[in-house]
């Protein structure tokens, strides 16, 4: 069978690593090229000794172009700004890109400079990437040449609250959105916010107003409820390696009740392998997601406030990132969606 053949740009974050641990078991994957200005010459074990044996490839500064003639496909990790000015050059080599920054998201330009603060350099891409969280925009991935890798914190809201928005279940106004992430969602930086004795036993909101994601799970929620709405989102940062848990507030219209709910999910994400429904009494945890491409949701109704309460845990770096970037490509490149990722866990 013929390999697609992958390229990494920026291997040796924390996105790029786990990129590496699902796709060096992957089947029908050859990673060709890796590219890491940091650390090019080394090899990608020498920076990860864990995976000696598993992937010594050297590191690379390949520019775009010259990983043209190497991949079939380059997933980018790139800061948002500088994905937009690499992922251009990719496309007109005849490369498909899957790419992590915020840069293709939108599907408004003013959005985007709204959110990031930045003028986007080519808004005609906008209108042409495909949101790449498959069990949404599925059928539009399999002919996508650049796929915009979600956010995590979007990903983690947007699954949790679609089934409701699509059948007009709630009010599209007051839905609270109380999430907490792992301190690896800030990327591998040396940053003192993030250093373990600042981190550690400790537990805070931040970016409480205007956080970028808010945009972002507006747009796609406005998608799926068929008109403009807004949420109110507010992060915080858990002293976590990787992980995230998202609460979710949202007032209903009509009657209701927790089996009826759980129900209406387990029936809208019945054909979806990474997104399991948890049964009444059963709430997510993050130990259950770590390592893994999958998202643990509960719905239940709270008969004394009115309620409906969502409860969402994923990996951040794994379906709210990395391994949902394997699973969008699985389905553009026609492979069995859970080919490399069905059993990949990080275990007890």
């Amino acid at each position: 069978m013929h390999k697609t053949r992958v390229g990494i740009i920026g291997a040796t974050g924390y996105v790029g690593v786990e990129l590496v641990r699902g796709l060096s078991v992957h089947p029908n994957v050859e990673l060709t090229c890796l590219v890491s200005r940091s650390f090019s010459g080394k090899a990608f074990s020498d920076i990860y000794p864990a995976y000696k044996g598993i992937c010594d490839t050297i590191l690379s500064d390949c520019s775009p172009s010259e990983m043209a003639s190497l991949c079939d496909v380059v997933i980018t990790a790139l800061p948002h700004g500088v994905s937009s000015q690499v992922v251009p050059v990719l496309l007109d080599a005849g490369v498909k890109v899957i790419d992590h920054s915020g840069d293709f998201r939108y599907r408004n330009a003013a959005t985007y400079e709204f959110s990031y603060g930045l003028s986007h350099p080519c808004p005609d891409l906008l209108a042409e990437a495909v949101y790449g969280i498959p069990e949404l925009y599925r059928e539009e991935l399999t002919t996508a040449r650049l796929t915009a890798n979600p956010g995590c914190y979007p990903t983690c809201s947007i699954l949790a609250l679609a089934p409701l928005l699509r059948h007009g279940l709630i009010k599209t106004d007051g839905i609270i959105i109380d999430a907490i992430s792992a301190i690896s969602g800030a990327g591998r930086k040396a940053d003192l916010p993030y250093s373990f004795c600042e981190a550690c036993d400790s537990l805070k909101p931040y970016a409480v107003l205007n956080h970028r994601h808010t945009t972002e799970i507006e747009q796609e929620c406005s998608l799926a409820a068929g008109k403009d709405i807004h949420v109110t989102f507010t992060p915080h940062l858990a002293p976590m390696k990787r992980g995230m848990l998202a609460t979710i507030y949202a007032d209903p219209i009509g009657e209701c009740t927790s089996e009826e709910l759980r129900a209406l999910y387990q029936k809208e994400y019945s054909g979806d392998t990474f997104v399991r429904i948890l049964p009444g009494g059963t709430l997510p945890d993050t130990a259950n997601v770590i390592g893994s491409n999958y998202i643990d949701i509960a719905v239940e109704f709270d008969r004394r406030t009115g309620k409906i309460k969502l409860f969402s845990a994923l990996d951040n770096l794994g379906k709210g990132a990395a391994l949902q970037a394997i699973q969008a490509l699985n389905v553009m490149q026609g492979y069995p969606e859970d080919i490399a990722l069905r059993n990949l866990s990080r275990g007890i």
